[in-house]
């Protein structure tokens, strides 16, 4: 008597939906966009830190696992970044996180919450740009301003080099490299100072994998996300999973 095989689970009827996907063309249809889209990130972050490399490929996959061409999402929202509870399209756009180091200049301004929301070549260049926000490892340094002159300030009493770097648009470092025995304060000491900030700067990316999208852009916990990134680039023979150089 002839054994029944048992019943699919869930991925594994899944996976067939991507094996039928491969065959239509349909779930090729942003291929253009994302090519257009990557281009412009690997053209302005090969500028700004030197060695950078992203492959499309890697968001095609992406997008086939986060909507698909059978959901309603795929003609607004394919990368599904921006979506109700979901905080990375605000993140991303803050200016507070890194996003402002990651966008090409081309797109500030343009690409908007709103846009992103409706527009899907927007959607797609939002949810990038959230990946790689992810995926840069960030540093602090402190910068000089274009103003080179040095100043001079006088301690009063409860002064720190935190409190006198805030007050004149400054920084504890400045302060500590024109004032190397300033290690402690007295009232009626002088100081020099520049003018200067504190910035972020990008110092190199994370391995981009399916483990480390999953980990780091993945917002909806699902436990089967890398197997299913995995499963999507073999189906598409990708050569890379997608690398950041310096890694």
């Amino acid at each position: 008597m002839a054994v029944e095989a048992p019943p699919k689970t869930g991925l594994e009827k899944w996976k067939d939906g991507i094996r039928a996907a491969t065959k239509s063309e349909k779930w090729n249809s942003w291929d253009n966009e994302i090519q257009t889209a990557v281009s412009e990130y690997n053209h302005h972050l090969l500028s700004e830190t030197g060695c950078f490399f992203l492959d499309w490929r890697l968001i095609k996959a992406i997008l086939w696992v986060e909507s698909g061409a059978n959901n309603p999402e795929w003609q607004i929202k394919p990368m599904r970044i921006g979506v109700v509870g979901d905080p990375g399209l605000t993140s991303f756009l803050s200016g507070k996180e890194g996003g402002e180091l990651i966008i090409p200049p081309m797109w500030e301004g343009r690409l908007t919450i709103a846009s992103a929301r409706s527009i899907p070549a927007h959607n797609i260049r939002a949810g990038i740009g959230y990946l790689l926000m992810r995926m840069a490892n960030f540093k602090y340094r402190s910068v000089l301003d274009t103003d080179s002159a040095i100043y001079e300030v006088t301690v009063k009493a409860g002064d720190s080099l935190e409190k006198i770097s805030r007050a004149r648009g400054s920084t504890v470092e400045v302060l500590k490299n024109l004032n190397p025995m300033a290690s402690i304060l007295r009232p009626g000491q002088i100081l020099r100072y520049q003018k200067a900030s504190i910035k972020r700067f990008i110092t190199g990316w994370r391995h981009a994998s399916p483990t480390t999208v999953a980990n780091y852009y993945n917002g909806d916990g699902d436990s089967d996300y890398v197997e299913k990134l995995q499963f999507v680039l073999d189906s598409i023979r990708s050569p890379k999973e997608g690398e950041f150089c310096g890694q």
